[in-house]
Protein backbone atom coordinates (compact mmCIF):
# COMPACT_ATOMS: atom_id res chain seq x y z
CA UNK A 1 0.00 0.00 0.00
CA UNK A 2 1.63 3.22 -1.16
CA UNK A 3 0.09 6.26 0.55
CA UNK A 4 -1.69 8.84 -1.61
CA UNK A 5 0.39 11.92 -2.34
CA UNK A 6 -2.17 14.22 -0.72
CA UNK A 7 -1.77 12.39 2.62
CA UNK A 8 2.03 12.35 2.77
CA UNK A 9 2.94 15.09 0.29
CA UNK A 10 6.69 15.19 0.77
CA UNK A 11 7.36 11.48 1.08
CA UNK A 12 10.66 10.11 2.37
CA UNK A 13 13.57 12.26 1.22
CA UNK A 14 16.99 10.62 0.97
CA UNK A 15 19.49 13.11 -0.40
CA UNK A 16 18.02 14.38 -3.65
CA UNK A 17 15.64 11.42 -4.01
CA UNK A 18 12.05 11.41 -2.76
CA UNK A 19 10.12 8.18 -2.19
CA UNK A 20 6.36 8.08 -1.71
CA UNK A 21 6.64 4.85 0.26
CA UNK A 22 8.19 5.18 3.70
CA UNK A 23 8.82 1.45 3.93
CA UNK A 24 12.29 0.23 2.95
CA UNK A 25 12.62 -3.49 2.50
CA UNK A 26 15.54 -5.86 2.87
CA UNK A 27 16.13 -9.03 0.91
CA UNK A 28 17.90 -11.11 3.56
CA UNK A 29 16.17 -14.32 4.61
CA UNK A 30 13.87 -14.57 1.60
CA UNK A 31 12.98 -18.15 0.74
CA UNK A 32 13.42 -17.65 -2.99
CA UNK A 33 13.17 -14.97 -5.65
CA UNK A 34 9.53 -15.70 -6.48
CA UNK A 35 8.38 -15.16 -2.89
CA UNK A 36 10.64 -12.15 -2.57
CA UNK A 37 9.17 -10.56 -5.69
CA UNK A 38 5.60 -10.98 -4.49
CA UNK A 39 6.48 -9.60 -1.06
CA UNK A 40 8.23 -6.58 -2.55
CA UNK A 41 5.24 -5.81 -4.74
CA UNK A 42 2.86 -6.21 -1.79
CA UNK A 43 4.97 -3.88 0.33
CA UNK A 44 4.87 -1.02 -2.18
CA UNK A 45 8.51 -0.26 -1.42
CA UNK A 46 10.54 1.89 -3.77
CA UNK A 47 13.90 1.30 -2.07
CA UNK A 48 15.36 -2.04 -1.01
CA UNK A 49 18.65 -2.86 0.62
CA UNK A 50 20.97 -5.63 -0.55
CA UNK A 51 24.01 -6.98 1.28
CA UNK A 52 26.91 -6.61 -1.14
CA UNK A 53 28.76 -9.62 0.17
CA UNK A 54 25.80 -11.83 -0.76
CA UNK A 55 24.17 -10.07 -3.69
CA UNK A 56 24.39 -11.17 -7.30
CA UNK A 57 25.20 -7.83 -8.89
CA UNK A 58 26.15 -9.33 -12.23
CA UNK A 59 23.98 -9.98 -15.22
CA UNK A 60 22.32 -13.14 -13.96
CA UNK A 61 18.84 -13.58 -12.54
CA UNK A 62 19.79 -12.31 -9.11
CA UNK A 63 18.30 -10.02 -6.53
CA UNK A 64 19.66 -6.87 -8.13
CA UNK A 65 18.15 -7.80 -11.49
CA UNK A 66 14.83 -8.42 -9.76
CA UNK A 67 14.86 -4.99 -8.14
CA UNK A 68 15.68 -3.27 -11.40
CA UNK A 69 12.86 -5.11 -13.17
CA UNK A 70 10.45 -3.93 -10.46
CA UNK A 71 11.78 -0.36 -10.75
CA UNK A 72 12.92 -0.43 -7.12
CA UNK A 73 16.05 1.54 -6.23
CA UNK A 74 18.90 -0.61 -4.92
CA UNK A 75 20.36 0.38 -1.55
CA UNK A 76 23.61 -1.58 -1.17
CA UNK A 77 24.70 -2.19 2.39
CA UNK A 78 27.92 -3.10 4.14
CA UNK A 79 26.50 -5.92 6.29
CA UNK A 80 29.23 -8.30 7.38
CA UNK A 81 31.88 -5.60 7.72
CA UNK A 82 33.73 -5.25 11.03
CA UNK A 83 35.92 -2.21 10.43
CA UNK A 84 35.67 1.20 8.82
CA UNK A 85 38.24 0.12 6.22
CA UNK A 86 36.16 -2.93 5.22
CA UNK A 87 32.99 -0.88 5.00
CA UNK A 88 34.64 1.85 2.93
CA UNK A 89 36.02 -0.67 0.45
CA UNK A 90 32.66 -2.46 0.21
CA UNK A 91 30.89 0.84 -0.45
CA UNK A 92 33.34 1.76 -3.18
CA UNK A 93 32.90 -1.62 -4.86
CA UNK A 94 29.12 -1.26 -4.64
CA UNK A 95 29.25 2.17 -6.27
CA UNK A 96 31.29 0.80 -9.13
CA UNK A 97 29.18 -2.34 -9.61
CA UNK A 98 25.72 -0.84 -9.18
CA UNK A 99 26.31 2.74 -10.33
CA UNK A 100 24.72 4.29 -7.26
CA UNK A 101 26.00 6.67 -4.62
CA UNK A 102 23.56 5.30 -2.04
CA UNK A 103 25.04 3.20 0.75
CA UNK A 104 23.59 1.80 3.94
CA UNK A 105 26.51 1.84 6.34
CA UNK A 106 26.48 -1.10 8.75
CA UNK A 107 29.43 -2.19 10.91
CA UNK A 108 28.77 -4.81 13.59
CA UNK A 109 30.89 -4.98 16.71
CA UNK A 110 30.55 -8.76 17.14
CA UNK A 111 28.74 -11.76 15.71
CA UNK A 112 26.58 -12.50 18.73
CA UNK A 113 24.72 -9.21 19.16
CA UNK A 114 25.36 -7.69 15.73
CA UNK A 115 25.15 -4.33 17.47
CA UNK A 116 26.84 -1.44 15.66
CA UNK A 117 30.43 -0.56 16.52
CA UNK A 118 30.08 3.19 17.20
CA UNK A 119 33.76 4.08 16.76
CA UNK A 120 34.21 2.29 13.43
CA UNK A 121 30.79 3.51 12.29
CA UNK A 122 31.51 7.19 12.83
CA UNK A 123 34.95 6.86 11.25
CA UNK A 124 33.49 5.24 8.14
CA UNK A 125 30.62 7.72 7.93
CA UNK A 126 33.03 10.67 7.81
CA UNK A 127 35.13 8.98 5.11
CA UNK A 128 32.18 8.01 2.92
CA UNK A 129 30.45 11.40 3.17
CA UNK A 130 33.72 13.08 2.17
CA UNK A 131 33.92 10.65 -0.79
CA UNK A 132 30.51 11.76 -2.09
CA UNK A 133 28.33 8.93 -0.88
CA UNK A 134 24.72 9.37 0.25
CA UNK A 135 25.07 7.56 3.55
CA UNK A 136 22.27 5.96 5.54
CA UNK A 137 23.89 5.03 8.82
CA UNK A 138 22.63 2.06 10.83
CA UNK A 139 23.29 2.78 14.49
CA UNK A 140 22.15 1.94 17.98
CA UNK A 141 19.49 4.01 19.76
CA UNK A 142 21.99 6.42 21.35
CA UNK A 143 20.87 10.05 20.81
CA UNK A 144 24.43 11.35 21.15
CA UNK A 145 25.83 9.05 18.47
CA UNK A 146 22.86 9.85 16.26
CA UNK A 147 23.71 13.55 16.58
CA UNK A 148 27.36 12.90 15.73
CA UNK A 149 26.35 11.02 12.59
CA UNK A 150 23.94 13.80 11.62
CA UNK A 151 26.64 16.41 12.11
CA UNK A 152 29.12 14.58 9.88
CA UNK A 153 26.68 14.78 6.98
CA UNK A 154 24.87 11.46 6.63
CA UNK A 155 21.62 11.57 4.65
CA UNK A 156 19.66 9.51 7.19
CA UNK A 157 20.18 8.08 10.65
CA UNK A 158 18.84 4.56 11.19
CA UNK A 159 18.57 3.65 14.88
CA UNK A 160 17.72 0.08 15.78
CA UNK A 161 14.59 -0.88 17.65
CA UNK A 162 16.34 -3.96 19.03
CA UNK A 163 19.10 -6.26 17.74
CA UNK A 164 18.91 -7.52 14.16
CA UNK A 165 16.60 -10.46 13.62
CA UNK A 166 15.29 -10.62 17.19
CA UNK A 167 11.79 -9.38 16.45
CA UNK A 168 11.70 -7.79 19.90
CA UNK A 169 10.23 -4.52 18.66
CA UNK A 170 11.26 -1.10 19.97
CA UNK A 171 13.10 -1.74 23.23
CA UNK A 172 13.57 1.92 24.18
CA UNK A 173 10.87 4.16 22.72
CA UNK A 174 12.02 7.20 24.68
CA UNK A 175 15.51 7.07 23.19
CA UNK A 176 13.92 6.98 19.78
CA UNK A 177 11.80 10.01 20.65
CA UNK A 178 14.91 11.90 21.75
CA UNK A 179 16.66 11.08 18.48
CA UNK A 180 13.63 12.26 16.52
CA UNK A 181 13.33 15.45 18.59
CA UNK A 182 16.78 16.69 17.59
CA UNK A 183 16.81 15.34 14.03
CA UNK A 184 17.62 17.45 10.99
CA UNK A 185 17.86 14.45 8.65
CA UNK A 186 15.37 11.60 8.20
CA UNK A 187 15.20 9.05 11.02
CA UNK A 188 14.47 5.51 9.81
CA UNK A 189 13.80 2.76 12.31
CA UNK A 190 15.95 -0.22 11.38
CA UNK A 191 16.14 -3.69 12.94
CA UNK A 192 14.10 -5.45 15.58
CA UNK A 193 10.69 -5.12 13.96
CA UNK A 194 8.65 -8.23 14.75
CA UNK A 195 5.17 -7.42 13.57
CA UNK A 196 3.06 -4.64 12.10
CA UNK A 197 2.32 -2.88 15.39
CA UNK A 198 6.08 -2.30 15.87
CA UNK A 199 6.25 -0.51 12.53
CA UNK A 200 3.18 1.59 13.34
CA UNK A 201 4.71 2.56 16.70
CA UNK A 202 7.93 3.68 15.03
CA UNK A 203 5.99 6.04 12.80
CA UNK A 204 3.83 7.26 15.69
CA UNK A 205 7.03 8.12 17.58
CA UNK A 206 8.03 10.35 14.71
CA UNK A 207 10.26 8.25 12.49
CA UNK A 208 10.30 9.18 8.82
CA UNK A 209 10.40 5.58 7.66
CA UNK A 210 10.95 1.95 8.60
CA UNK A 211 13.41 -0.60 7.22
CA UNK A 212 12.75 -4.28 7.80
CA UNK A 213 13.59 -7.66 6.32
CA UNK A 214 13.30 -10.63 8.66
CA UNK A 215 9.80 -9.71 9.86
CA UNK A 216 8.54 -10.19 6.32
CA UNK A 217 10.94 -12.67 4.75
CA UNK A 218 10.78 -15.12 7.66
CA UNK A 219 7.05 -14.80 8.31
CA UNK A 220 4.82 -17.79 7.62
CA UNK A 221 3.24 -15.78 4.81
CA UNK A 222 5.74 -13.15 3.63
CA UNK A 223 3.38 -11.60 1.11
CA UNK A 224 0.60 -11.08 3.67
CA UNK A 225 3.08 -9.69 6.19
CA UNK A 226 4.48 -7.29 3.60
CA UNK A 227 0.98 -5.94 3.04
CA UNK A 228 0.50 -5.61 6.81
CA UNK A 229 3.77 -3.70 7.20
CA UNK A 230 2.86 -1.33 4.40
CA UNK A 231 -0.50 -0.61 6.01
CA UNK A 232 1.12 -0.20 9.44
CA UNK A 233 3.68 2.33 8.22
CA UNK A 234 0.91 4.23 6.46
CA UNK A 235 -1.39 4.14 9.52
CA UNK A 236 1.39 5.16 11.89
CA UNK A 237 2.30 8.10 9.69
CA UNK A 238 -1.33 9.23 9.58
CA UNK A 239 -1.70 8.88 13.35
CA UNK A 240 1.48 10.89 13.96
CA UNK A 241 0.13 13.66 11.79
CA UNK A 242 -3.30 13.55 13.40
CA UNK A 243 -1.91 13.88 16.93
CA UNK A 244 -2.68 11.48 19.73
CA UNK A 245 -4.60 12.58 22.82
CA UNK A 246 -2.54 13.21 25.96
CA UNK A 247 -2.15 10.31 28.35
CA UNK A 248 -4.05 10.79 31.65
CA UNK A 249 -3.71 9.11 35.02
CA UNK A 250 -7.46 9.29 35.76
CA UNK A 251 -10.45 8.59 33.59
CA UNK A 252 -12.12 11.42 31.70
CA UNK A 253 -15.63 11.08 30.30
CA UNK A 254 -15.74 11.52 26.55
CA UNK A 255 -18.84 13.76 26.84
CA UNK A 256 -19.28 16.55 29.43
CA UNK A 257 -21.89 16.06 32.18
CA UNK A 258 -25.22 17.94 31.89
CA UNK A 259 -25.67 20.88 34.30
Amino acid sequence: MTPPEEVVPEGLRIGSRVYRSRLIMGTGGAANLDVLERALVASGTELTTVAMRRADSGGGPGVVDLLRRLDIDVLPNTAGCRTAAEATLTAQLAREALETDLIKLEIAGDDRTLLPDPIELLDAAVTLVDDGFVVLAYTNDDPILAARLRDCGVAAVMPLGSPIGTGLGIANPHNLEMIVASATVPIILDAGIGTASDAALAMELGCDGVLLASAVNRADDPVAMASAMSAAVYAGSLARGAGRIPKRFWAQASSPARD
